[in-house]
């Protein structure tokens, strides 16, 4: 349905200067200019989804020369104990027309010089809705639109879109920040039109909008475990000139469609139907546009789907014209467990990977890997269906097999065990396989039960909303998971209202799941010390090889500082949010841990090559451009906290320090 920003640690941070964390040589090697130019047009990256840049300037032999270029700080933040919510500065910037364009969690949104920071102009769209509820404010990103057949100094022949928390589709001139006049109502097209229950819960995109020639196409977030009347997850493409619909996909089968209209004709959208958070990806040589869709509500409970969960958790391909399903590939069947797809569907085509065929390349939170064909939805290479454990709550019909991925395998651990169990002393280690015992855990796909199951991997991953990295030279991956595991209790309907508790929470979390017959509860399985009870790493970097399907190194993600006493550094990896960019020069760069560090790894080996200390959690995935041959490389990365951290305003930009 959503993602989640679960506080898995909850502490207090305090804002930290910048300043590099590994020593740096007192020479300056010269900068090297004979390498590629490149922006950064899209939300993923140049072509490909692939979140890779061929830029080359940056080096094994000097990125930790790396220094601050510039910082852009907008002010929008906000703790919650104000009229704003809690927001989360999770933005990937665009960076084209000679300007970097980002939006705040506010929603505004900025243009910026991609090399000295300085705004060219910032548009304010004054939202109303300012709280967050129980999920962060955010904006992920905006998208751009040029008409090639225009003067490009016409007004509005270059156009910034995105969608607001008021659920308003934007387009702004990209070299004024002005509303376009001809673009819906005004500038704005209203997302809630047909949609019921948009009034009632939270509904609005959180991901730029898809661009292929004149049409944007854009989805929506909405509540997890609220209700079964939550608005519906409907995909819908729109003219970029004029505002106007193109097409609708309401995600359900074909009895299911609706022919309600309201009072003004418009078709009223089904309630509760699996939605398209994740970021949207296509192909227009192949007029196929790709979304990954989450649950039904609720997403614990699909005893009264009545089929309607068809399209749920899947990768679906849709024609570009006519917004009908030309594929689709499920990744979780009857997905009851909040598995939903949360990342973009990734393309490539590599020499040596599914026979060099055009792939989709889909990771999950179960830290699933598909890889499939891009024109049929088939897998590339076999997907087995597997037996899993049966026996839910009563009311509950369980898928009997769940996909499982052999090329490659999966990335995350499938099973939690008595010997897994991790703690600091022996009463630590002792107390959290006393709490397992308690509740049932027979691996990955546990189903929800009355006593309470594990589940591992949680609902937030595994691999989350950050997607993966895809070296399309070399055929490499590269994914951050957490680690983590929650238990998931189901409550009767009349125990739950009549024990009536607060919806969200921490570390117990309440959700009413109305129009069932339960409530739900879920909570961390920790130790007495805070820390997860699961093996180590509890955060994740790993290379595989998609030629082979073989992994070729993984290591811990992140360490303890900021989160374990007197800021004791254990290199235990840690929960982690938000995405990696990989350079043509061999590096990997990621920041999304919760220690506050941006940091650089050597792609083939796995060794730390740089690390940075950032103002606030990095819980974004970065880019990297360069605008011309006498230019330099920039890599950037918004660091503005999450769910379980402080929140910020910082986007910052690193380059190499001038050289005579």
């Amino acid at each position: 349905m959503a993602n989640h920003n679960n506080k898995i640690f909850c502490v207090t941070l305090s804002a930290l200067l910048l300043s590099a964390c590994l020593p740096t040589s007192n020479s300056v090697t010269a900068i090297d200019y004979s390498g590629p130019t490149s922006n950064w047009p899209h939300y993923s990256g140049v072509e490909n989804s692939d979140h890779y840049t061929p830029l080359n300037q940056i080096t094994l032999d000097n990125v930790n020369q790396l220094e601050v270029a510039w910082q852009h700080r907008s002010g929008d933040y906000a703790d919650g104990s104000g009229e704003w919510g809690f927001t989360s500065l999770q933005v990937t910037p665009i960076q084209v027309n000679d300007a970097l364009y980002y939006c705040s969690p506010m929603g505004r949104v900025f243009s910026l010089n991609p090399e000295t920071g300085e705004e060219n102009w910032v548009f304010d769209p004054k939202v109303n809705n300012k709280n967050s509820g129980l999920y962060p404010v955010l904006c992920r990103g905006v998208s751009y639109w040029q008409d090639q057949s225009a003067d490009d100094t016409l007004t509005c022949s270059k156009r910034i879109l995105y969608g607001t928390r008021d659920a308003e589709f934007l387009a702004l001139d990209a070299n004024t920040g002005k509303l376009c006049a001809d673009f819906g109502n005004g500038g704005k097209v209203d997302l809630k039109v047909g949609v019921p229950g948009a009034d009632q819960f939270p509904y609005y995109p959180t991901t730029p909008p898809y661009i292929s020639g004149d049409m944007a196409v854009i989805g929506a977030m909405v509540s997890d475990n609220d209700s079964i009347y939550v608005p519906s997850g409907v995909v819908r493409a729109f003219n970029v000139r004029t505002g106007q619909l193109i097409w609708a996909w309401d995600p359900v089968p074909e009895n299911y469609k609706q022919q309600r209209r309201d009072r003004d004709g418009n078709v009223l959208y089904h309630q509760g139907t699996p939605n398209v958070w994740a970021p949207i990806s296509g192909d227009p040589k192949l007029g196929l546009v790709f979304v990954g869709t989450g649950n039904p509500s609720p997403d614990v409970y699909g005893g009264q789907r009545d089929g309607i969960d068809y399209y749920g958790s899947s990768t679906i391909a849709l024609d570009e014209k006519t917004g009908q399903v030309v594929w689709n590939f499920q990744t979780v069947h009857h997905d009851v467990w909040d598995y939903d797809v949360p990342s973009q569907p990734q393309t490539f085509r590599i020499e040596g990977v599914g026979k060099g065929r055009a792939g989709i390349l889909q990771a999950t939170k179960t830290g699933h890997i598909f890889l499939l064909d891009r024109e049929t939805g088939e897998p590339l290479y076999p997907v087995e269906e597997r037996s899993v454990p049966q026996g839910g709550v009563p009311g509950e019909t369980l898928s009997p097999t769940q996909p499982f991925p052999t090329h490659p395998k999966p990335l995350h651990p499938a099973s939690l065990t008595q010997n897994d169990m991790h703690g600091f002393a022996l009463i630590d280690k002792w107390l959290c396989q006393r709490d397992l015992s308690n509740y049932r855990s027979d691996g990955i796909f546990t189903p929800p039960t009355l006593e309470g199951s594990v589940l591992y991997p949680y609902s937030s991953g595994g691999i989350n909303w950050g997607g993966v990295a895809i070296d399309p030279v070399n055929g490499m991956m590269y994914a951050n998971q957490m680690h983590f595991a929650s238990i998931v209790q189901m409550i009767p309907r009349a125990e739950f209202d009549a024990l009536d508790p607060p919806i969200g929470g921490y570390p117990n979390e309440f959700y009413p799941m109305e129009g069932t017959p339960y409530g739900l509860k879920r909570f961390p399985l920790s130790s007495i010390f805070g820390a997860p009870c699961v093996p180590t790493p509890w955060g994740s970097l790993t290379a595989v090889d998609l030629k082979s399907g073989e992994v070729v190194w993984k290591r811990e993600l992140g360490n303890t500082r900021d989160l374990a006493p007197m800021s004791l550094r254990l290199e235990t990896g840690v929960p982690n949010t938000g995405g990696s960019v990989i350079t043509g020069s061999g590096l990997l760069f990621i920041g999304a841990t919760t220690d506050r560090y941006f940091r650089a790894f050597n792609a083939k080996t796995g060794d730390e090559a740089w690390r940075h200390s950032l103002p606030y959690t990095g819980n974004a995935t970065p880019m990297s451009y360069r605008l011309s041959k006498t230019g330099k490389q920039y890599i950037v990365l918004a660091a503005g906290g999450h769910g379980w951290s402080e929140p910020g305003d910082a986007l910052i930009a690193f380059s190499l320090p001038d050289t005579e």
